[in-house]
């Protein structure tokens, strides 16, 4: 840039600054404009020529924390054609009378309003008031179906002290402006309607106008059911799985253990990712459904563990536990023997007779001979010595008798035990999957 270009450009811009036709001439008349408005005006009062008709006031809410205000100013109005063809003017908000409108909910520790920004004032008196504001509303949240629940938060404005019959506040769209809103990564936001209500208190008789923005949320419940829903499902299922373990292998009780472990570590971070309040949420239930129910399995798993481990001296089976359990439940849940079974044919305790009475007639020559040498009793026949043999013989059949006798009832006490796993199993797989269905439609 040449030396002498800096000073030239100054010059024409302040010729132009001075010459008759510039728009700098129109600055002039706005400062005129401004010190006739306000000459006689009081920001005090209500703007009406006539103190008994009611001022209009539209209030619209932009979502991006903006509330647009207008209303009609009769003291500020002037002619387009004596100053120069304006038509509009921004000034302070505090230079005019502005409405009282406020947050009747309002749950900020500061009461206070909304920025100071500039006025938009046309001739014809109107006044545009686009007025940023960042306020904390008190909302009810009902958290009955956490975490797919949706919320209904009220935002109510109105005049804080004049009545209807001051000023009329009206609405001037049906639905709040959600053009500008950001997108939350927890809320999905529905809609914001409009509604206008008037109320009449009991302390006074004026009707008192207000408009209230129902802002319509539902949760997104993505991150829960990952993190929280679908873990609790997974680890639900492992519960009935207790009863499938073989009972010798001493981890049934752990497993049940574990797992309501786990599921209290679950129910605990739901406890913190959710607001106190009265009702219990959804998956709260489902939580302390699952965690009862498993409670319930770990102490069935210990009845029918002592039910295994009955010992040779327990008492048989009842008739209808035979009839019920062993017959009818046992074919529903597809079991037919556990161990050795009761159907097998009783070979040893026959073969074991069968060799002590073929051992009696071996060895009772020897024994002839000795009760020969000694007190000369015939050997063909030998009355002491057959009694003995019998006793004897009779002695061992009833001790095979008695055990046999004590493995059935043993091995009919274990197979009870596991029909009464296998069916406690399926019992818990379809309380398990009903749980989950029901959760999952109710969120629906």
């Amino acid at each position: 840039m040449e030396p002498g270009a800096r000073p030239l450009l100054a010059l024409c811009l302040a010729s132009c600054l001075l010459a008759p036709g510039c728009r700098g001439a129109q600055g002039r008349f706005a400062y005129k404009l401004l010190h006739d408005l306000f000459a006689n005006y009081s920001s005090a009062l209500r703007p009406v020529e006539d103190t008994d008709r009611a001022l209009n006031v539209t209030l619209q809410i932009t979502l991006s924390q903006i509330i647009d205000m207008a209303w009609l100013d009769a003291h500020l109005t002037w002619d387009k054609d004596a100053y120069d063809g304006i038509d509009s003017i921004r000034i302070p908000s505090s230079y005019v009378w502005r409405p009282d409108i406020i947050l009747y909910n309002n749950a900020d520790d500061h009461f206070g309003g909304s920025m100071e920004t500039n006025v938009v004032l046309r001739s014809d008196g109107h006044i545009m008031w686009d007025s940023p504001a960042i306020t904390k509303s008190s909302c009810k949240v009902d958290v009955s179906y956490f975490p797919f629940d949706g919320q209904r938060c009220r935002l109510t404005f109105g005049s804080w002290t004049y009545n209807g019959n001051q000023i009329d506040l009206r609405n001037r769209l049906d639905t709040g402006d959600l053009t500008d809103f950001v997108e939350n990564v927890e809320w999905e936001v529905l809609g914001m309607p409009a509604t206008r209500n008037v109320i009449t208190y009991g302390c006074c008789s004026e009707p008192y106008p207000d408009v209230t923005y129902t802002l319509l949320l539902r949760r997104r419940a993505s991150f829960y059911i990952f993190n929280l829903l679908l873990p609790c499902i997974m680890v639900s299922f492992l519960a009935p799985l207790g009863f499938y373990l073989p009972a010798d292998s001493g981890e049934k009780v752990s497993l049940g253990v574990t797992v309501l472990l786990a599921l209290t570590v679950f129910q605990l971070l739901v406890a913190e990712s959710m607001p106190p309040a009265e009702s219990v949420p959804l998956i709260g239930k489902y939580y302390i459904a699952t965690m009862t129910m498993i409670t319930a399995s770990t102490a069935l798993t210990i009845f029918i563990m002592n039910v295994h481990h009955c010992g040779p001296g327990a008492r048989p089976v009842p008739p209808w536990a035979r009839r019920l359990i062993l017959h009818h439940m046992a074919r529903l849940c597809c079991v037919y023997e556990v161990g050795e079974s009761c159907k097998s044919p009783p070979r040893a305790p026959g073969g074991r007779a069968g060799r002590g009475d073929a051992g009696g007639p071996g060895e009772s020559p020897g024994e002839g001979e000795v009760g020969t040498e000694a007190g000369g009793c015939p050997r063909d026949r030998c009355p002491c010595h057959h009694d003995g043999l019998l006793r004897n013989v009779g002695y061992i059949a009833s001790c095979l008798r008695r055990h046999r006798a004590a493995q059935r009832r043993t091995s009919e006490w274990k197979k009870v035990a596991k029909v009464m796993d296998r069916f406690f199993m399926w019992v818990f797989f379809l309380m398990v999957f009903l749980m989950s269905v029901l959760v999952l439609g109710k969120a629906a």
